[in-house]
This record gives structure tokens, C-alpha cells and sequence, in this order.
């Protein structure tokens, strides 16, 4: 099972990400392979990041995404089924988890993550592979998790506002630049600008929300 990594496109509400459950319940179908590609472009920026930031490389993080996709579908009865799997979040954080376990398993012993493995040279890195709920993973899991919904939401706004309205709230919401120094940089009254970080910071946070639903 491979997918293409790209973004999809975000042009109109329907493009945003798909309700959690309604797209989990169509990955009972192996065969429906717009679904899964959907899952993909949902979740792969997510579980790659994590796996970078947990110290493995570039090629080993792609394995990860691809086993990760490929044990969701394996078990994804199973987590859909059973209330003790808890939520959805930390049932694909687990999942991720072992699978970068198991790239870390594939290297020379002694060979470490500093957010996966215990920086103890005595012991190899199998053994140094601490329980999945540990803090190290979680919190960098949850960080690219508010990542991934900060840029799903910062796309969705770029599609519904004009590159001038975006610009300015990118300036002062984001880059935190003074108001006036951003109407004179852009040529504008001052007013125009408070108006458009107005109506553009007010869209964003309606987006980082339905990200947030959607994504569970």
C-alpha cells in the first residue's frame, strides 16, 4: 500500500478535512482507495514529523508513515470496536510509536533517539525503547499535532481571502509587526489593516476549530 505524499487541495469547505469517524468508517474497504488517500494526506505530514523529530532519518521516517498506514488498516476493526483502545489520537500516537520502534530495532545496536531511546551506552537500542505512552514521544505527537491543524487552518484561510488580506495578518497576527508599520510597508491606511487582521484572525480561529473536529 503506497500513497502519494502531496497536499490536497483546499479550495471550498467540502475540501477541508473529512469527519474523523465518517472517513474511518469507509476504511473498512480496502479497494476504496480515495478514502485511503484522503487518510493519507491527512495524517502522513503528522506521523512524518513526529518520526523526524524523533531522530531517525529521512528515508526511515517514510517507512514509518507507510507501516504506520499499513497497521491502521490491518487493525482498524479492532480499534473501532474496542472502547479500551480509547480515542483516535492516541490510538494512531501508539501505532506510530512502535513503528518507529521498529526502525530504531533495523539500526547497528547502540545506535539512539533522544526522544525515543535512553542516552544509556551500555544497553542497545531495543532495550532503550521506552513504554509508548512515555512523555518524550507524546509531547513531540502533540506538538505536531497543533502543527498540522495550525496549517490545515492557515490553508483553508488563504483560499477564502484575498493574498492582500492575508498578507496583512500574516504580518501582524502572525509575524507580530505593528500595525502602522505594516500600512506603511503595504501602502495602506491603517484602517485597512485593522480590518483585515480582524475578519482574517476571526476566519482562522473558525478554521483551527473544524480542524480540530475533524481531525478528533
Amino acid at each position: 500500500m503506497v500513497y502519494e505524499q502531496r497536499t490536497p487541495p483546499m479550495n471550498c469547505e467540502s475540501d477541508l478535512l473529512p469527519t474523523r469517524w465518517s472517513l474511518l468508517s469507509r476504511l473498512k474497504n480496502w479497494d476504496d482507495q480515495t478514502s485511503w488517500q484522503q487518510f493519507f494526506d491527512t495524517y502522513w505530514k503528522l506521523i512524518y514529523g513526529v518520526a523526524i523529530k524523533a531522530g531517525l532519518s529521512d528515508a526511515e521516517a517514510q517507512d514509518v508513515v507507510q507501516e504506520t498506514v499499513i497497521t491502521v488498516a490491518k487493525n482498524l476493526e479492532q480499534f473501532k470496536t474496542d472502547p479500551a483502545q480509547g480515542s483516535f489520537k492516541g490510538w494512531l500516537m501508539h501505532t506510530t510509536r512502535w513503528r518507529i520502534a521498529d526502525q530504531f530495532r533495523k539500526r547497528t545496536p547502540g545506535v539512539g533517539s533522544s526522544a525515543i531511546a535512553q542516552e544509556d551506552p551500555r544497553t542497545d537500542t531495543v532495550e532503550r525503547v521506552p513504554d509508548p505512552a512515555g512523555p518524550g514521544l507524546e509531547s513531540l505527537w502533540n506538538d505536531e499535532w497543533e502543527k498540522n491543524l495550525l496549517d490545515v487552518a492557515i490553508e483553508n484561510v488563504k483560499s477564502r481571502v484575498s493574498p492582500e488580506e492575508y498578507q496583512m495578518f500574516d504580518l501582524c497576527s502572525l509575524r507580530q509587526c505593528p500595525v502602522k508599520e505594516v500600512a506603511a510597508k503595504l501602502g495602506v491606511k491603517v484602517w485597512k489593516v485593522y480590518l483585515a487582521q480582524k475578519k482574517v484572525s476571526t476566519l482562522f480561529q473558525k478554521e483551527v476549530k473544524k480542524a480540530a473536529a475533524r481531525m478528533g
